[in-house]
């Protein structure tokens, strides 16, 4: 009977580190793919690429409800739009701060995501976080800056996109915990309701976007067998990296994610210079990615302990315990499936 709890600890402990390394593994993906089909085949159309990320994202969770993988499960419209209108700010925003900011400031305002999000758990969640997990997510914050900032250059226009972008993608992160805490969802069932509305409007606002960011019709796109085998394999992925994200936060939080999602900074790095050149590669992007992974270790080691990131009060989600706990337990399962 002892061995119950240890074996339940094991099994969560390993479950977790799947979800990771799935996360991991789909995200630096579809970063090396999209950048091969972007650079090498001048495929710039990058808010209608991700419309069919979630229109693919959108065909697997039909296939699986018809399948019988996923079961009937209640989101209502206004939390729905809520979530959408978070996510496609975030996703719009990215791109306009990319393109009206230094890479510099488009590092630190990815950077400044972690404190943001740190402050959206205080303040709807009431957690409270130990001098420890502070500490390492200080050191994290460090190394990345260290191996990614470089030239920063900041005008008016440009802030306000990357303002907008920080707060849309930390809440739209914070939503997805919410959501599948507060209506008992599972991974697939968030992904159900929410990727068919994220692929039509974005599907539809994407060439318009695409074509103020760009100057270029994705109509007219020279289209061939390489560049649609490349957009292919960027939405197969996709659908990974999509559902990863919701089970990595679901099993987490929006923090955790920000914080130890980092590592697939440090991996991109190193893969686009194995890849894409080692100009770039030198001595204080090598203690940049040292340090943040260091900091990485940390904070997982200080963020479990006790006391290190917990809730100030009794602060619980108004939705019955015996739902949540069936509906959550179900999505679990599942999760760990995948």
């Amino acid at each position: 009977m002892k061995m119950a709890p240890t074996s339940k600890a094991d099994k969560k402990a390993a479950l977790d580190a799947a979800a990771w390394m799935f996360n991991v593994v789909t995200s630096v993906g579809i970063i090396i793919v999209n950048k091969a089909l972007m650079a090498t085949y001048g495929f710039s159309f990058a808010t209608t690429l991700t419309g069919l990320h979630f229109a693919t994202t959108t065909l697997m969770t039909v296939v699986l409800r018809w399948l019988g993988y996923i079961q009937p499960s209640h989101l209502p419209l206004p939390e729905l739009l809520k979530f959408v209108l978070f996510a496609n700010f975030s996703i719009v925003g990215m791109n306009v701060s990319l393109m009206w900011n230094s890479v510099g400031f488009y590092q630190i305002a990815k950077l400044s995501m972690i404190p943001v999000s740190c402050f959206l758990e205080v303040v709807f969640d009431k957690i409270r976080y130990s001098r420890d997990t502070k500490l390492s997510i200080l050191v994290v914050l460090l190394g990345v800056a260290v191996c990614t900032v470089t030239d920063v250059s900041v005008n008016a226009k440009g802030f306000i996109a990357a303002f907008i972008a920080v707060w849309s993608t930390s809440l739209q992160q914070y939503y997805v915990h919410y959501l599948q805490r507060k209506y008992s969802l599972g991974s697939f069932n968030l992904l159900g309701h929410t990727a068919p509305v994220q692929a039509m409007s974005l599907l539809l606002l994407g060439p318009f976007l695409d074509y103020w960011l760009t100057s270029k019709r994705v109509d007219a796109y020279d289209y061939n067998m390489i560049s649609l085998m490349f957009i292919t394999l960027s939405c197969t992925i996709a659908v990974g990296t999509n559902l990863s994200q919701f089970i990595c936060i679901g099993r987490f939080t929006a923090v955790s994610f920000q914080v130890l999602g980092h590592m697939k900074t440090i991996l991109v790095l190193i893969l686009g210079f194995f890849f894409f050149g080692k100009e770039g590669l030198n001595l204080h992007v090598i203690i940049g990615m040292i340090v943040a992974v260091v900091g990485m270790i940390w904070y997982g080691n200080a963020s479990s302990k006790p006391g290190g990131k917990e809730r100030r009060s009794s602060h619980t989600l108004p939705t019955s315990r015996q739902q949540k706990h069936s509906g959550l337990s179900e999505s679990s399962e599942l999760d760990g499936k995948v």
